[in-house]
Order: structure tokens, then sequence, then C-alpha cells
């Protein structure tokens, strides 16, 4: 916490006659004219000033903020709090449990190893739809996502017992960010420091890319990698660049056909076109106050698909009534009040606030809309659905190529299935144009290809199939589940279409999957539950499902039929991500809806449906019923919220949110304050960061002799370096997991296996598609192993053996934009575990930059204007990089020298710039890594 007070900021705040330490903005000159977010962040660095990492110029540059520099000035952010989901969070509490067993060896107390700032996990991740159209269907799903994670959820409830300041959310509960707004975020947060009560701003990083969902309650944050996060808990700050802000203006009402589903589209559409990556987005101007909380929440949610770091809307009284509805304290909203009034971040629409751009949207003219058939941008009226899916289908009516590889906004999404993993942009990230929305067009129409194909069900159910077919309706996803207009919406709806006869046509999977218990409070309290089960749609689970790909399989003559002829079927879902092949394996066309859409389409039955002119039925006396028909009246819908949902449905649900039900209960939970690793776990398993690290840092050296891993081009990703997803069991990983007895079947993914060091260091390097230059026309995790006579292929695991038993240590060398793609931790720690001291690449993705050195690799630059090719490297040559011995001195040397001996003894040499850009990171480095420094500063206090 702050040393140093250079501007005389601290102060005291009465509230009610409890008194606060608070860091005043008032006493820095231009404060007042910056955007929310902005203060946000300076009160953020008046705080944590510590004359090193945190100066005083730095507290300028940011109250001095130029609307219309570029970014380029660093910063250090210090979060107030993290939040995890299951899939990116396990490997987080991994290397806390590991850190407790280091410091017992160092002769230190394991119980003094806890996050440093408070850190949350809700899993949600890991429940699949199995099971779908009972009342069963939620038990069997629970049931089964217990028997397939047992191994992470024991773990994860031995580190909700034996760390503080860590909380886990168990299975059924909700979805992460759902249970944060309505229950975790704090708003103005609160910590007792040297004796007095200090407030803040609450500020939150996340291991899911939709934590920028609170920043429709005024909390600033966004998704963030696992080495960040674990930095954030262990009271380190991340490293940032001031951003630009653009300033977006929302006027007028939403009409009474649209929802916020809708607007939220149009948004999505408009903000990729306009180009807003790497930015702050900021809702301003009167119209602001007319927009419901859990309307601004689902715009938040949406920041990814923008591309912006943060979608963040000011605090004002719908902000607090919203916290009073879900139950916080009268303290709390007393202290949010006083708080954020006294530093002049109230939402005031009279004040002028400089934006570095400016976009409008007249929320009047938001129109019914769905968006596919795989981007969240290209954003279609439903008044011109059917002529565009006819248009579309050309394209799918034959199979497609469904793996990303490229490195654009969509391709980093879509690589993240089904971890979440946050976005990692660069600032110079080059707006393209496949990354915005596809142009309005007037539609030709066209002769759609047609296959019909006869399905006959096992409990007799006889039906044809088709191109377009819905094979999957599913209400799911805290974009929207966490918003009660539009959820009521769907059960009038659902109401609507009963009363009129109307049913889901047989081939679809129905599902609800909502981010809060309290939805099914309000749900039966409404009585329109018999109605939504009517039509199928049961509740299947808590959690995210269908939304990352948990779509769990189709029924298996439908599957069959649908493979056996190509057909090019399609799912509607009120998710936030639609990319091809995620949603689920059958299913090529994916849209994102309103949740009352959802069930029009499962009514429907064909994406090849004009609403407007069809009719989805006939009621009791042979009339026609259209979908005006039975939409929801917007009047009748606020009027059942207003009846069916209270503060007490909150209090109650979140009274006992870290309980667990029978299940988390009777799990067989290790004890104890270091955690008892199961040897057989192919889960979760203790990794080697700490084996042999003293109390004092060995001084570092001079890297000679190495050898190069990998060349590689442009634009790797770290879904290149670490994938997600799936992999086989000719691989490296596949033949690790069978030789510990796991089944083909039971292999699951990259990312469910994070926890696990040995099955990720294999999978290191491995993706399908990366391409290795010392290797000619091969693609995959392949390398020549030096080790070896003449050099010979081998996997990148295997070779990196052969080298560590070797003693040799290894380069990757690397084009622009190294490291670029989603955040994501193991793609350094994968790095460093093989063995590779040093990466030199043209140009870095800042945040890998920084994981780099917080596992303890040296990022080095080629000279400007230089390149691997450009200095005649092809690979094959031996390395040496002197210079590195400087650090030990306390400084960091600007370029270090790099001598390449090829072959044939000839050499090349050349300054590398030491990308290491920060006092706090040159300490990373001199300890081996972020986890020992901190490690090594706890058994010292």
């Amino acid at each position: 916490m702050s040393t140093v007070d250079s501007f005389g900021a601290k102060g005291v705040l009465d509230v009610k006659g409890t008194e606060y330490e608070i860091f005043r903005l008032n006493t820095l000159e231009g404060a007042q004219k910056l955007p929310y977010s902005l203060k946000v962040l300076l009160e953020n660095l008046l705080r944590t000033e510590d004359g090193a990492n945190i100066t005083s110029e730095h507290i300028e540059a940011l109250a001095n903020w130029d609307p219309t520099a570029e970014p380029s000035i660093e910063i250090q952010f210090t979060p107030g709090r993290v939040i995890m989901q299951d899939f990116t969070g396990v490997p987080c509490i991994v290397d806390l449990a590991t850190m407790r067993e280091a410091i017992a060896d160092l002769g230190g107390d394991p119980t003094r190893v806890n996050p440093l700032a408070p850190a949350e996990l809700v899993i949600d991740h890991s429940v699949q739809i199995d099971s779908f159209g009972t009342s069963d269907s939620i038990g069997i799903n629970m049931d089964i996502e217990y028997q397939r994670n047992g191994e992470r959820y024991q773990f994860l409830r031995w580190g909700q017992t034996a760390f503080d300041d860590f909380k886990v959310v168990p299975p059924g509960m909700g979805i992460v960010h759902q249970v944060n707004i309505e229950n975790l975020a704090r708003v103005v947060m609160t910590r007792e420091v040297d004796g007095a009560l200090r407030a803040y701003p609450d500020t939150c990083v996340g291991t899911d890319s939709h934590t920028t969902m609170e920043n429709g309650l005024g909390v600033l944050g966004w998704g963030v990698g696992g080495i960040e996060a674990e930095a954030a808990m262990l009271g380190q700050p991340i490293s940032m660049l001031i951003p630009r802000v653009v300033g977006f203006k929302l006027t007028g009402q939403i009409p009474a056909g649209a929802t916020a589903t809708d607007v939220v589209l149009t948004i999505t559409e408009m903000l990729r076109k306009h180009g807003v990556v790497g930015k702050f987005v900021e809702f301003y101007g009167e119209g602001v106050g007319a927009v419901p909380l859990a309307n601004r929440a689902t715009i938040g949610n949406m920041s990814p698909e923008f591309g912006s770091t943060a979608a963040i809307f000011p605090i004002d009284d719908v902000t607090l009534e919203y916290l009073r509805l879900t139950g916080r304290s009268d303290e709390q909203i007393d202290l949010v009040e006083a708080y954020v009034k006294e530093q002049g971040m109230w939402h005031d629409p009279s004040e002028e606030i400089a934006f570095s751009e400016y976009l409008e949207l007249d929320l009047s003219t938001v129109v019914p809309s769905i968006s596919g058939p795989k981007r969240p941008q290209d954003r279609i009226a439903l008044t011109e659905a059917k002529a565009q899916f006819h248009e579309d289908l050309q394209n799918y009516a034959t199979s497609v190529d469904d793996n990303a590889s490229g490195n654009t906004a969509d391709d980093q999404s879509a690589q993240s299935f089904p971890a979440s993993d946050a976005p990692a942009y660069m600032p110079e990230h080059s707006h393209t144009k496949n990354e915005e929305p596809r142009e309005h067009h007037a539609y030709v129409e066209s002769d759609r290809p047609s296959k019909l194909v006869p399905v006959t069900m096992p409990d007799g159910r006889e039906f044809e199939l088709d191109h377009g077919a819905v094979s999957i309706a599913s209400i799911t996803s805290c974009t929207n589940t966490s918003n009660p207009s539009v959820m009521m919406a769907a059960a009038v709806l659902a109401r609507n279409a009963v009363e009129k006869g109307l049913k889901a046509k047989p081939w679809v999977k129905t599902s609800i999957a909502p981010g809060s218990k309290v939805v099914t409070d309000y749900y039966e309290k409404s009585g329109l539950v018999p109605a939504l089960e009517e039509l199928g749609f049961f509740i299947v689970g808590y959690g995210c499902t269908t939304c990352i790909g948990n779509s769990g399989p189709l029924e298996d003559e439908i599957s069959q039929a649908i493979q056996d002829n190509d057909l090019a079927v399609t799912s509607v879902l009120s998710g936030n991500r639609n990319f091809e092949g995620r949603i689920n394996p059958d299913v090529k066309m994916n849209y994102l809806a309103s949740p009352p859409l959802v069930i029009a389409y499962a009514l429907a039955g064909n994406m090849d449906f004009d609403f407007e002119n069809e009719s989805l039925g006939q009621d009791a006396d042979g009339n026609e019923v259209y979908l005006k028909d039975i939409w929801p009246d917007p009047a009748e819908v606020q009027k059942i919220i207003d009846a069916s949902i209270d503060t007490e449905m909150f209090t109650y649900q979140y009274g006992t949110i870290f309980d667990g039900d029978e299940r988390w209960q009777n799990l067989d939970t290790p004890t104890g304050k270091t955690f008892e690793w199961n040897s057989e776990s192919t889960y979760v398993r203790k990794p080697p960061y700490f084996e042999g690290m003293t109390m004092e840092t060995t001084p570092v050296e001079d890297i000679t002799g190495a050898r190069v891993l990998l060349k590689l081009g442009d634009s790797v990703t770290t879904d290149h370096i670490s994938p997600a997803g799936s992999f086989k069991s000719d691989t490296p990983a596949g033949k690790y997991l069978i030789e510990n007895g796991v089944q083909r079947k039971d292999f699951n993914s990259y990312g469910s296996r994070r926890g696990n060091h040995e099955v990720m260091i294999r999978g290191t390097f491995a993706n399908i598609r990366i391409k290795n230059q010392l290797l000619d026309g091969v693609e995959g995790g392949y390398t020549r192993d030096f080790t070896q006579e003449g050099g010979p292929q081998a996997a990148v695991y295997d070779a990196s053996i052969n080298y560590q038993q070797a003693g040799v240590p290894l380069v990757v060398l690397g084009g622009k934009e190294y490291g670029s793609g989603s955040s994501r931790d193991w793609a350094a720690k994968g790095t460093s575990l093989l063995g590779v001291k040093a990466v030199i690449a043209e140009s870095y993705e800042r945040i890998h930059r920084s994981n780099l050195i917080g596992m303890g690799v040296l990022p080095l630059q080629f000279p400007a204007g230089e390149s691997a090719d450009s200095l005649g490297l092809d690979g094959t040559e031996t390395f040496d990089i002197q210079g590195v011995t400087g650090l030990n001195e306390g400084t960091t040397p600007k370029t270090l020298k790099v001598t390449a001996t090829k072959e044939d003894g000839s050499t090349v040499e050349f300054d590398a710039v030491l990308r290491i850009d920060t006092p706090g990171e040159a300490d990373y480095y001199r300890n081996g890594g972020i986890l020992q420094y901190v490690l090594r500063n706890i058994a010292k206090s």
C-alpha cells in the first residue's frame, strides 16, 4: 500500500458517524474533467504511490490526460479484488497451494500464504446439458458434473477452507458475472490499513473475458490472464497503458417490440464498426439515467464482443436502487453514495467531459434483432432474418472449416472456447475490415438448398429435418439471464403460446440455464413455470452451459441424421458468442437472440422463417397464430416483475451462496494447511516452480550455448503457444493420459486440465496449426532435436526433455505481435517449463511480454527494422546472450549482446532490446519469476 503521498490526498470522510480514510481526487488539478473510468484509475494511483513503480509523474500524466493522445504512458493498476471461474481459476489456486509448501520448505509458516486482495471463485464452467426436457434434468446434469469434475472440486473445496480472503461459490449456484453483480460486487470497498478503515472504488479483474458485466454497476475491471490474476491476488500491480476513452451517448427509450438484447446487439454492431479495441467505452448523457441497471449489465457484459477493454456506466440513483433491490446493507449504500459524491464521481449529465471519440445511439431506433450465423457483430433485423439466412446458407450447405487460426478479435474469442480466456489486445492493434459487421444490403431471394431427411425417434416421434432446422434453443448466459425484463418476457411469451395451443418442434433441444437461483424464485412466484415447461424449457442447471459450448450432445438419431446428410442445422441462444463449431459439433450456424425470440424459434423450428408473414400454428378455433399475437406486452411484463421480484429473494439465495448442496458438502475433501496432492490425479498436480528455491536469490546469469526450440513467424497467438481445446491420443498430452489410465473419451480439453502441468507442458506449442520454420511444410507441435545426430524431427515436448537432460538452454525466435490473442497464463508457464530462457521477437503483445518475465523468461526484441530473416538466422545456430548479469547490480540494461554461431563457425551479432520495462518486472526476473518474488517477500516479512 501507499508509502508516499506527494499530493497530500489522504484525508477522512465521515459517513453517518463512521470515519473512512480516503484519497481525495480534488487535490489534483484537472481531475474533475476526467471521464468516470479515469477518475477510478487516478484514485488507484494516488492510493498506491510508492515512488518507484508508481510515481508522482504517473499520477500527473493521468490527471493531465490528453483525450486525443494515442496510448503510450504505462501505469501500474492495482485491482481491489479478483474474481475467477473454475476453468481459469484452478491453476491460480494450484499455484497458491504450491507456494504454501514452498514457504514451509523455507522454514516459514504456510498459513501466511493467502490472497492479499479478496479473491472469489464461482464454479460455473463445468455443467453440461446431458439431460433436458424433464424436471429431473437439473439433478441428472449435476450428478454427471460431479462425476466428471470430482478431483477439481475436492481441490477447490480444500482451498475454500484453507485460505483466508478466498471464497468458492460451489456448483449449481449461478454464473460468475451474475453472482458478482447481484452479490459480490462492493461498488465501494473498505479495508483496514494501519489501523484506519480505508474506503476506495471497487475495482475487480477476473479470469474470464466477460468480467466487464460489473462495469454496469460502475465497477471498473476486465478480464485478465491467470498470471495477472495471481499477481493481483498477491497484491502486485498490473501493467497497462493509459487508454483512449470513447464517449457513448444514449438517448430515447426502447420501443415496445424491442428488448435489452436487441439494444446490446445494436451497440455491438456500432462499436465493432467504429473500432474500440483496447479502449475504454463510457456511457454518458441525459439518457443514462433512463437505462435500468440490468440493461447496463447486459451492455457491459458484451464488452469483449465490442473489442473494448471496458464498457462502463457511471454511478447514479439507478445504481443505488439496484444495490437496495439485491439486498446490500444500508451502511454499504450510504457509503457508496457519500464516497462517490465526495470524489466528484457521481453521474452529472450536465457536466461536460472530454472523450477521445464520440458515438450516439437513439434507443427508439432499435428493432428486434438476432446476430449470426457466426459472429456477434453480424446483426440481422428480425424482419430480414429469413432472407439473410437464405444468403448465408449458400456457404453452409457444404462443410465449413470451423477452426479459428487467425489473430482478429473474433479469432481470439473463438480460440478461447470453452475456457472464456480474456482477450489481450495490443494498443496499436489495427482495426481491420474483417472485424467489422457485414454490410447491410437488399436481399435477393434465391433458391435455398434443401435436403429433407426423415427421422424416427425411439419414443415414436417422427419428423423431417432440413438445412436450417433449429436443433438447439437455449435460454442461457449471464448476458441475458441477469435481466428480468427479457427473462420475464420469455415466460410471458411461453404462457401466451401455450394458451394458443402452440408447441415447440420435436427436434429442438430446449433448455433454460439461469445465472442465479433468484431467477427460479421469481419465475415460480410469477406462476409462469408450467408454461415454460409445457414448451420443453425446463431448468437444466445453473452455469454457462450452451454459451461456452456445453450444450451437450444432440439426441443420437438427430445427430446421426445431421452427420450422415451433412445438414447445416442451427442453434439459437441468448448468449454472447456464436462462433462456428463452438456451440455444438453438429451445429454449423449459431444465432444470438433475446430469450423471448429463443422460444419463438423453438416454436418455428427452422431459421427459414418469416415471423411477420408466416404462422407459428393454429389455435383451438383454427385461427392462424403469428408472433405478434403472442409477443409480450412490456407493461404487463413490468407489472409481473414488480409483483414477483423482491429483496428477500436475493438475501435468501445469497445468504448461503458459499455453502453448496449435499454433493458439495459430502465431497471427501483433504484438510490441513497444505494440500495432500494425489499422485494418481490427472487434473490437479503440484507444479515444479519452486523446486530447489532458496531464501536468497541466485544471481542471474548470461545465457550460453542455447539452441532454438522454435522459429516462428508473425502474429503467433497464445492459442498457438498453449491451445485450450481438445487433443488426440497420439499427441504427447494424449500419450501421457493414456499411460496414466485415462481413456480417450475422458481426455476432456487442455482448458479443463490446467491444474496439471504435465498435460499443459506437453500441450505447449502443440497447436495443430503452428508452423515451426525449423521444418519445411510441417504444421503442429514439432521441432528439430539438435541433441541427436542430424537434428531429426521430434515433438516439441520430447525434444525439450532431451535438451534439459543435456543441460542445453533454449530460445524461441518470433516475428511481430508475438503472444497476441487471449491472455493465457499457460502460454508463459509452458514456455518456461519447457526450458526456454529467452524469446527474441520483433514485437510483443504487452500482457504476454509481462507474463514471460513473470515466469522467469527474458523477452528480447530484435533491433528496430531487423528480424531473424533479415539477420540471416535460420534457427540452426547456437545462441549466447551477454549482459544479463547487469541485472544483478540493480540496474536494467537497455540492450543485451546476442551472438548466434552458425554450424560453419561464422557468427551473427546484434544488440537485442531488453523488454523489462518497469522496476517491478526487473525484481520479478531477478527472483526467477513473480511467484518466487512474492514468496520471498512473505517469508521475510
